[in-house]
């Protein structure tokens, strides 16, 4: 990290820590002490600063509420037995902000600022890392456009933030999900590889839709035949037929899950097969029909390893074995003991502050 980056620090004079009860923690509703946030102004990222988390004043005018320059990444901070803070490929993060700033015409943030920011706001807020089992810091790294402007055009002036929360599981169960063969998430040429804010809310009415019919989440299918399958609304998906893993390809419309690439490389270090390409709903569905499918999985920052027990297709529920899921729980469990410290990150994807 450049030794040259000044970050001010506005802290708060007492903690809200001893309020919270970390053993009933809603996910997403409790946030921690401080913020980061960094201003591009003229060209240049500046004003670097932890503050007291809280609200900011926007005008009405801002143009990200009007026409949504908006990016964000989904991060989580761990604790090991000994108290120290791990990070799981942080760096990855912000490399991936930086594609979706490209898309969305938006100013890269120079990686050593994500870092440096990163770093310094966890060193403050520790104390509000869990360390209960299942339980992590939640980090929330962002960018909007901050131009007071009612006009069509990319906004001159941007706002960089990273706010954090203790978290339980996302899922605290098997999910069950529908195949969405009406509705877009993500078309060739659009935003839909972007971490993108816009992706989400274009994504909630179809969401909406399927958990009237009973079902947790969506299986989006490409926008063009809604024959193959893309990922689901928080996760990327894994089908394991026959004993080997399938895997959709990242095809512009899938966003490219660092939790995913890495379950990737993992299974075949394992000497698991692995599929990456096309994958048909209708391949999977008779793979059930033949009991050669034997598990459905999803993967991400905030779900980690989330087992699928039921698909919706075409009004019919194909179940899944709950009691079948040996690679899903292999998982599972290699990724937890790497990012709680229990056993050595041979890949050096863990960083410990």
């Amino acid at each position: 990290m450049a030794e040259t980056l000044t970050i001010s620090e506005n802290l708060v004079a007492e903690s809200r820590l001893p309020q919270v009860d970390f053993n009933n923690i809603p996910f997403g509703r409790v946030y921690t002490d401080h913020m980061f946030v960094a201003d591009y102004v003229n060209g240049e990222w500046t004003d670097l600063r932890i503050v007291e988390y809280g609200n900011m004043s926007l005008s009405p005018a801002n143009m990200a509420l009007h026409y949504g320059q908006s990016i964000f990444e989904g991060m989580k901070a761990f604790k090991d037995e000994e108290g120290n803070v791990l990070m799981f490929r942080p760096e990855d993060n912000a490399k991936r902000l930086n594609r979706s700033a490209v898309r969305m015409c938006m100013p890269e943030l120079p990686v050593d600022i994500f870092m440096s920011g990163l770093t310094r706001l966890l060193e403050i807020d520790r104390g509000w890392v869990p360390n209960l089992p299942g339980t992590a810091l939640y980090i929330r790294p962002y960018m909007f456009a901050m131009d007071e402007y009612v006009g069509l055009k990319p906004s001159q002036n941007y706002r960089f933030m990273i706010f954090a929360c203790p978290v339980g599981a996302y899922y605290s169960e098997p999910v069950s999900v529908k195949v969405e063969e009406e509705f877009t998430r993500a078309a060739a040429g659009g935003t839909g590889e972007a971490k993108a804010a816009g992706n989400y809310a274009s994504s909630l009415y179809p969401a909406k839709l399927g958990q009237q019919q009973g079902y947790d989440q969506l299986i989006w299918t490409d926008g063009i035949e809604h024959k193959y399958i893309e990922e689901a609304g928080t996760m990327n998906l894994m089908f394991v037929i026959d004993n080997e893993l399938y895997s959709p390809a990242l095809s512009g419309t899938i966003l490219p899950g660092i939790t995913r690439a890495s379950v990737l490389q993992v299974a075949e270090e394992w000497g698991v097969k692995v599929h990456v390409g096309r994958l048909a709903v209708e391949t999977v569905i008779n793979a059930h029909r033949e009991g050669k499918l034997q598990e459905v999985f999803g993967v991400g920052t905030a779900v980690t390893v989330s087992s699928v027990s039921k698909i919706g297709y075409r009004g019919e529920d194909f179940e899944l074995d709950m009691d079948n899921r040996a690679l899903s729980q292999k998982i599972a469990t290699y990724f937890e003991e790497i990012r709680y410290g229990r056993k050595a990150d041979s890949h050096g994807w863990v960083i410990k502050l």
